[in-house]
């Protein structure tokens, strides 16, 4: 009968160390539900129970606290030992997997894709971009990027893009010309909007903050009904009516003159978005090699819009 393989000792330390299958799974990249089997494949070969699990905890038996204390050391030394010699290591190699939402691809993602991989040439990046809460991790990402308020609680987080944002509404020069320029957010409710529709089928609503504690939420009637930045932009331009968005999928069109933004002092802001990654163990070299070139290389578009 063969030993236990050492990625199977790693899963039961981690599974021991949090008390929790999919906490584990997460920091793992893995699927609870591989974990659950590799840790029973483990007790099969060993002969011995090495976790009791209930529907409300996951706690060593006398036999898995034993095994854990001698082989967290051992583990811990092994990890040392790997990263001691990925110092050595020139040029990471290897491909990254990202998990980001549309919104980060064209403001946080692009500006940096392209100089990162020519700077490291040994890197194959792939990007998937998906507005769903998923776990990234047990679909086989490497890491993600998200906005604060949809992070988990156990995951590592270091600030990635603009670290300030907002929200911008605007219309074409010849759309203000014609049906004239709002004082107040309520304004808009007379005026041709565009609205964006979320995947859950939601439309996505306007809000506006004046600074001093005024809070207004809109939900407009729509001229056009859209899920692409691109095509609300594009509308926009042509006169459609009037667009809301992150500033950043506007500035183009705002900075030549296509778009003319209105309502400024009630533009709402908010902190940028993170990347985040299961755990200070085992950080994939390439992933390692992101997060220095995006500290010490932020592309202009990362300012603050």
């Amino acid at each position: 009968m063969r030993g236990p393989d050492l990625s199977d000792l790693d899963a039961f330390a981690a599974v021991a160390r949090h008390r929790n299958f999919r906490r584990a799974a997460r920091e793992r990249g893995v699927s609870p539900s591989s974990l659950s089997d590799a840790i029973r494949g483990l007790e099969e070969r060993l002969g011995v129970r090495l976790l009791n699990r209930t529907t409300r905890s996951v706690t060593p038996t006398e036999a898995g606290q034993r095994l854990l204390d001698r082989l967290a050391p051992a583990l811990a030394e092994l990890a040392d030992a790997l990263d001691a010699v990925n110092d050595f290591r020139d040029t990471p190699t290897g491909t990254l997997r990202l998990n980001i939402p549309a919104a980060a691809g064209k403001l946080v993602l692009a500006p940096i894709a392209a100089p990162f991989l020519l700077a490291h040439p040994g890197v194959r990046l792939e990007i998937v971009e998906d507005n769903a809460f998923v776990d990234v991790f047990a679909a086989g990402f490497d890491a993600g990027i998200r906005y604060g308020e949809s992070l988990a609680k156990d995951v590592i987080a270091v600030p990635f893009g603009p670290r300030e944002q907002r929200y911008a509404v605007a219309a074409s020069p010849e759309h203000i010309a014609r049906h004239g320029r709002p004082e107040r957010p309520a304004d808009l409710l007379s005026r041709p909007c565009i609205r964006h529709r979320f995947p859950s089928g939601a439309l996505s609503p306007w809000e506006f903050d004046d600074g001093r504690g005024e809070t207004v939420m809109l939900d407009p009637d729509a001229t056009l009904v859209v899920n692409s930045t691109e095509l609300a932009v594009r509308a926009a331009e042509d006169g459609l009516g009037w667009v809301y968005g992150f500033e950043g999928f506007l500035r183009d069109a705002l900075e030549s003159g296509r778009l003319v933004e209105v309502l400024e002092g009630w533009s709402v802001r908010f902190p940028g978005p993170f990347l985040y990654y299961p755990s200070r163990r085992h950080v994939p070299a390439a992933l390692q090699a992101l997060i220095r070139f995006a500290r010490d290389n932020p592309p202009p578009e990362w300012r603050t819009g």
